[in-house]
């Protein structure tokens, strides 16, 4: 073979393909000698980038310095290449790199330059010449998983300079990510949201008919690198989808840990370029980015609470169609009894005697719905990491009739959230901390049921501190479902003491969300105006219908159609009214753009037909005959449409101007919403969610009112009211946030920045105090 990679582990060749061969050293080279059995080697010093001779045959001159003999004036040699060996050299060598070449020519140079030999060599396939480059490694992957042919030299994008339509190579590190799971169609999917050290954030949608093909992915942090990735744009945003030849690597990111490249593939190039790819991104990730808080040991659980658990699988049992048994244990138990399932009429598998002897280390976990099939297939025995596990406490009868509260485990249908299961390799590093935890156990277990003290054993085993009192200074040492944009450098101050300053003051608090309004969220989004902080509730869609309708009962103006501005259609209704409906389509520089891009002026429309418009065009404008113009509607219904998205424009500081203005638009394809509302005289209002949060940190309770558009909940509040999904995101955050049916004790901790600012209502004035820079924490989302 003309080329090949020998991977060295630890400094030391995996396999000697030289030792019969003679090696020759620089200073003995000599005109006319056969050098077909005989190599030299040395360190890559300088390469020249590929050139091409006569006949188009490419050439590469390298310079190789002889390693042994630094000190000497001769060290260094120049090689020349050519053909189909040059450029397959041309993809692999890099500066530095260690190489030996058997089979070549020694060739005279005219000239001699800075201490170069005045001979040369030459090489190329015709002579039998082999190339051998050794590959820094210090990881432990099979041989076969290093491909000993020509390595390409990849070229990697970073997230911040992506472009729609580009097939890139990327590295980055994982925010988000969804197991795969099979999808509506025969491929697996699977969601992987990364980022990189220029902070910008790439949502990748990656499809394979095979399973083991996607991304190995086991907790956020890991590392991974995407070849052939193609970007595109979808709702403005960019996005990474599988192309043809899609490959992928994932690494452990905990600073330190081995680099052992995941994949399926046997086949994969992996340099010492890589490995310092890998550790630099380690190293930001450990500073840039807060480890997540979403792995939690079953001592550490608490009711209604969404996590990761890393854990064994004791045992399996098929519960009916939709439902299935997990018996799983981490070595810790629980804060609170949990709830088991009768196995008695189950065909159970698994040791039902060692899962008695380790008594309350076990829990049970339902799964339903799609991730059945994948409990199905679990081997016992095998170690699991479970992805947003749910708890909640239930009420249960015991032989005395007295009520008691078990700790239920459930693993809903769907893949909201990363929902899921993956089974981790022995080799894993939180594997290797697990089974010594469960050796642990394992053995404290086996001496409680030889008798040995009870009480001794219960106390052995690990559990979490218990139920607190929320005034308990330790509980605040627990991770916040809320973080911190800015402002980091200011103390904590209890409610107490704020509740007895002055206002304006700033201030950072850690509390637990006792209630909130209001209750019905979708009344929390409202209207607001910067320019005169007017607030406005938000139509509801029988209020738009209602709009649009007293509006359909005027004829268009046949004089207004048909504009430089616009083309014009008009159609007949075929109900008893026999409406008019027309619709004026804005050109771009006097040609009429594709509909994806076109903003079309609606008279006459109904809510439902607007609607239908919206779903096929870009942008839509309601708007009315005029005396000498078209005119925006009365600005009660928004002034333009883009998709569900509806922009409203304030009365009281809006001064319309005529719809011919959109000729001063420069952007006639994004029709960006504030553009449009410039050139119309209009000052639009923002959608924001509206709530008061009752705050409690154990020294006082104090109400602060949150305003914000998209950055607390990560939830547009713009789109909420028209997609359903969004909505119950909404609402399983607050459930998380402020959890129905229990005590405040066990709800989780906030992290906030809260402002005071006085308000005078008459003669009476009153504190009072707001949210900012503050943000649900990615973990909870």
């Amino acid at each position: 073979m003309p080329l090949e990679l020998i991977k060295e582990v630890n400094g030391v060749p995996e396999i000697e393909p030289l030792n019969k061969l003679h090696k020759v050293d620089f200073r003995s080279l000599q005109l006319g000698c056969d050098y077909s059995k005989k190599y030299i080697q040395g360190k890559l010093s300088r390469i020249s980038p590929l050139t091409y001779g006569g006949n188009r045959t490419p050439i590469l001159k390298i310079g190789l310095q002889e390693q042994e003999n630094s000190d000497s004036e001769n060290n260094t040699i120049s090689v020349l290449f050519f053909g189909k060996l040059a450029k397959d050299c041309a993809k692999v060598f890099s500066e530095g790199d260690t190489i030996a070449l058997a089979g070549f020519i020694v060739l005279s140079s005219s000239t001699s330059s800075d201490g170069e030999h005045c001979l040369y060599l030459k090489a190329f396939e015709d002579f039998i010449s082999t190339v051998y480059v050794y590959v820094k490694s210090v990881i432990d992957f099979p041989t076969e998983s290093m491909s000993l042919v020509p390595a390409t030299r990849y070229i990697y994008t970073p997230l911040n300079e992506l472009k729609g339509g580009m097939i890139v190579n990327v590295y980055g590190v994982v925010k988000f990510f969804k197991p795969p799971y099979l999808s509506k169609g025969t491929d697996y999917c699977s969601v992987v949201t990364i980022v990189d050290q220029t902070s910008a954030k790439l949502t990748c949608l990656l499809f394979s008919g095979n399973y083991e093909s996607l991304p190995i992915i086991y907790k956020n942090g890991d590392i991974v690198r995407f070849h052939r990735l193609k970007i595109q744009v979808y709702k403005n945003e960019t996005q990474g989808i599988t192309s043809s030849g899609f490959a992928s690597l994932t690494f452990e990111g905990t600073l330190g840990a081995p680099i052992i490249p995941r994949t399926s593939s046997k086949y994969f190039n992996f340099t010492t370029e890589d490995h310092r790819t890998v550790e630099t991104l380690r190293a930001w990730a450990s500073t840039h980015i807060s480890p997540s808080s979403t792995l939690v040991k079953l001592c550490d659980v608490q009711p209604m609470q969404y996590f990761d658990l890393t854990c064994q699988l004791l045992g399996k049992a098929e519960v009916d169609g939709a439902s299935f048994l997990l018996k799983v244990w981490d070595g810790t138990r629980t804060p609170y009894p949990s709830w088991r399932v009768l196995v008695q009429d189950l065909v159970f598998h698994g040791d039902l005697s060692h899962i008695h002897r380790l008594q309350n280390l076990a829990v049970d976990i339902l799964v339903y719905d799609n991730h059945v099939q994948v409990a199905k297939s679990l081997k016992v025995g095998s170690f699991l990491r479970i992805y947003s596990l749910h708890t909640k406490l239930q009420s249960v009868n015991s032989e005395n009739q007295a009520t008691l509260l078990a700790l239920e485990f459930h693993l809903h249908g769907g893949t909201s959230y990363g929902r899921g299961i993956r089974v981790l390799p022995e080799s894993n590093s939180d594997v290797d901390q697990l089974k010594k935890a469960l050796e642990c156990a394992s053995l404290t277990a086996n001496q409680c049921s030889d008798g040995i003290c009870q009480s001794e054993c219960e106390d052995s085993f690990p559990t979490s501190s218990g139920s607190v009192s929320l005034y308990e200074v330790e509980r605040c040492q627990q991770l916040s479902a809320t973080i911190l944009t800015d402002h980091q450098y200011l103390e904590n101050t209890p409610l107490c003491a704020i509740l007895k300053q002055k206002a304006p003051q700033r201030y950072r608090i850690r509390a637990k969300l006792r209630s909130y309004k209001p209750k019905k969220l979708f009344q929390s989004v409202k209207l607001y105006c910067a320019n005169c902080h007017s607030m406005q509730e938000a139509l509801h869609e029988s209020d738009l219908d209602q709009i649009f309708q007293e509006n359909a009962t005027k004829t268009p103006d046949t004089k207004l159609q048909n504009t430089l501005l616009y083309d014009s259609k008009v159609w007949t209704t075929k109900d008893q009214r026999e409406r008019k409906v027309a619709i004026h389509f804005v050109k771009n520089n006097g040609i009429l753009p594709l509909s994806n891009d076109c903003l079309i002026l609606i008279e006459g429309g109904t809510l439902s037909e607007i609607y239908k418009l919206a779903n096929k065009f870009h942008s839509v404008i309601p708007v009315r005959s005029g005396h000498e113009d078209l005119e925006i509607l009365d600005l009660s219904a928004p002034f333009l449409i883009q998709g569900k998205i509806h922009h409203y424009g304030c009365k009281k500081c809006s001064s319309l101007r005529p719809i011919q203005n959109l000729n001063n638009v420069v952007d006639k394809t994004s029709w960006i919403p504030s553009s449009v509302a410039e050139v119309l005289g209009i000052v639009p209002l923002q959608h924001v969610f509206v709530m008061t949060f009752t705050l409690d940190d154990g020294t006082g309770v104090l109400e602060a009112y949150l305003m914000d558009s998209d950055k607390f909940f990560h939830i547009p509040a713009s789109e909420i009211l028209t997609n359903d999904y969004l909505q119950e995101s909404m609402d399983m955050i607050m459930n998380m946030l402020c959890p129905p049916g229990i005590k405040i004790d066990t709800y989780p901790w906030l992290e906030c920045f809260i402002k005071s600012y006085n308000v005078t209502s008459g003669t009476e004035q009153q504190i009072c105090y707001q949210i900012f820079d503050t943000t649900v924490a990615d973990d909870v989302i």
